[in-house]
Order: C-alpha cells, then structure tokens, then sequence
C-alpha cells in the first residue's frame, strides 16, 4: 500500500504576520473605497443615498474646525461616562463576588440596564438635567459601559480555584495579598476584556443621546442637523468622524490591555 505524504504547508513568519495584519486591512480599506467612489462616479448612485468619499473628504477639510470641536464633545461625554461606569461596575463586581446577598440584589438590576433603551431614556435624561447640560448624555454613556464591565469582572473574580485559595492560606497570606496574588491576576483579563467592549458601547450611546435634545454640539447633533438640511456628505463627514473616535477609543483600550496584561506573572490568568 502507498503511502501519500503531504508536502508541509508553508508558515508565514512572525514578522511577516504582523506585517500582514497591517496590510491587509488597508488594502480591503482602498479597496472597498474605490468601488464606492465607482458606484457614484460610474454606476450614478445619487448623492442622498451615497455621497462620493471625495464629496466627504470636501466637507472634512472644509468644516474641520467644527468636526474637531465636535468630536472632542463627544470624546469627553464618552470617556466621562466610560472612567465611571467602569468604576461602579468594578465596584458592585467585588461586592457581588464577596457576598451572595449583593450578587442576588444586583442581578435584575444590571438585567434591567441592559435592556434599558438609549432612545427612550436619553430625552427623559436631557429633560431632567436641562437644556444645558451634558450630564444626561455622560450617564447613558456610563450605564452602556457599565453592563459589559461588570458581567466580565463578577466572572473573572468567580475564576480563582478553590485549591490557589487554600494554598495561600497554608502560607498564612491576609486577604488582601490573596487578592492581589491571586484574584487579581486571574480576573485581569476578564475585566481589560470588558473596558474593550465597553468602550465602544460608550461612544455609540454618547452619539445616540446627542440626536435627542440637551446642548447644541457634539456629532449626533450635527450628524441629524446635517442630514435633516440635506447636507448628506457634511453628514458622512461627521459620521467619518465618529468612526475615527470609536477607533481611538478601541485601540486605546486594546494597548491598555496588552499593558496591563503583560505584568500579570505566567499563569495567572489560569
């Protein structure tokens, strides 16, 4: 009986796989760019359907001051509301994980935020606070970070095995060494895990509760303000805008990730 043997299949090296992963959503990026161009150029999409990325980029470089302005509006309102919903998150997380009875309270609590519909509570929020105030659209951002910071965190606590706690405690370790040996270490990636997902949701919330009343600014508003007075490139500008924001906001987190994972000892994360 002849045997057939496979030739080995070739291994990109390291290098060349972080260059790839570089590369190649760049070119799916000017790819996907100019078959866009092309259907408004070639194929006559209209305009209020599909603005031209060359008719965007006019508005970016014309009305960039107000972009900028904007953006940072929305940036703060996001990043107010991610540094605080993730500090109740951690904080309710470590109470529901030390005692059962906060676990049980808390759980329909953070059930019933997560189902809590931005578009219904973002008017109601901007009503009670004024006009004036940016403390409305800041609390949604932080109840959508909230939710997914605390589910990652209860879990990464719940994570450490029973026999790295007894081993601790043969050592005569206190409380807090065991927790920041072992606990800690162990929910890290959980919680980073949870600021990365949370940090999106806070830009999309902050940018949702703009179209909704409270102060003039900020890119939801301009956003709707541009698309209700047919400026429809304007309006791809400001949501090119708010797509370069909820990147930083990823990336940031994702370096803070891999900062504050790679401290963690070998094996703690197990």
């Amino acid at each position: 009986m002849t045997t057939v043997r496979h030739a080995p299949r070739a291994r990109w090296s390291p290098a060349a796989e972080r260059r790839l992963r570089v590369i190649a959503p760049l070119v799916v990026g000017l790819l996907g760019l100019a078959l866009w161009q092309f259907l408004v150029t070639v194929v006559g999409v209209s305009d209020y359907l599909l603005p031209s990325p060359a008719a965007i980029l006019q508005q970016l470089v014309e009305f960039w001051p107000a972009i900028l302005q904007a953006t940072i509006i929305t940036g703060t309102n996001a990043l107010l509301g991610l540094v605080v919903g993730t500090l109740l998150a951690i904080l309710l997380a470590a109470l529901a994980a030390r005692w059962r009875a906060v676990d049980g309270m808390s759980a329909p609590i953070v059930a019933s935020l997560a189902v809590v519909p931005i578009v219904a509570l973002a008017p109601v929020l901007n009503s009670m606070f004024g006009a004036d105030s940016q403390f409305g659209r800041q609390a949604i951002a932080a109840l959508a970070a909230f939710v997914p910071v605390f589910v990652n965190t209860l879990r990464g606590l719940r994570q450490t095995r029973p026999v790295h706690r007894d081993l601790m405690h043969v050592y005569a370790a206190s409380g807090p060494q065991t927790f920041r040996l072992v606990t800690l270490p162990t929910a890290a990636p959980y919680l980073m895990t949870g600021i990365r997902i949370a940090s999106s949701l806070a830009v999309i919330s902050a940018l949702v509760a703009e179209y909704f009343g409270g102060p003039r600014g900020g890119l939801g508003t301009f956003i709707a303000t541009s698309a209700a007075t047919s400026a429809y490139a304007r309006a791809w500008a400001y949501v090119a805008a708010a797509i370069a924001l909820g990147l930083i906001f990823y990336l940031a987190t994702a370096l803070l990730e891999w900062l504050v994972l790679r401290r963690i000892p070998t094996g703690g994360a197990r």
